[in-house]
């Protein structure tokens, strides 16, 4: 089954946000837009590129309601004991949950078993639960926070323009198209 208009599979885990241990549950998904941004491991290479990225463009998403949700099946002492060392990791103000058990990594289809690790994967949730945007990377990809915060406009413009779509490189303010027969060959 494709994961692209999927549900989000329950789960229950905890985060370290801003110097507490806090629940997250797939109930606190509903209502609003998220972004669940798996990575291998704390105390790495790529994964604190990626995170200080997403912690520099994290008040951008919030503008737009969109909590980020970083995952890694580490625990959540292992991300505090991160943040408390890394000046990089110590930007971060999202929810960075703990996968231990991988539930939550298998739940998207990211976990490389032989490692007990997860890809890199990027998935934007809509209010209702629903995967819009799934990209998974090797391990040695980075990703860019700034074209994640175009897809989830992309997707957020969708959502509330039936009927129009958002050509590539579609940047907020730019023309959409209106898919229709008068379309077909001339584009």
């Amino acid at each position: 089954m494709a994961i692209i208009n999927s549900t989000v599979k329950p789960f229950a885990a905890t985060a370290y946000l801003n110097g507490k241990f806090v629940p997250v549950t797939d109930a606190d998904l509903k209502g609003k837009w998220s972004v669940f941004f798996f990575y291998p491991a704390d105390f790495t290479f790529v994964c604190p590129t990626e995170l200080g990225d997403m912690a520099d463009v994290y008040p951008e998403f919030q503008k737009l309601g969109v909590e980020v949700y970083s995952v890694s099946t580490d625990t959540h002492f292992t991300h505090k004991a991160w943040h408390d060392a890394s000046d990089t990791i110590k930007k971060i103000n999202y929810p960075m949950i703990g996968d231990p058990t991988g539930a939550i990594t298998r739940g998207f289809d990211v976990m490389i078993e032989e490692e007990g690790l997860a890809l890199r994967g990027t998935f934007v949730i809509n209010p209702e639960g629903q995967i819009k945007v799934a990209e998974i990377h090797d391990l040695g990809i980075g990703r860019d926070a700034s074209e994640l915060l175009r897809k989830v406009k992309a997707a957020q413009y969708v959502a509330s323009h039936p009927g129009e779509v958002c050509p590539a490189k579609w940047q907020e303010g730019d023309a959409t198209l209106a898919p229709s027969l008068d379309l077909v060959g001339k584009i």
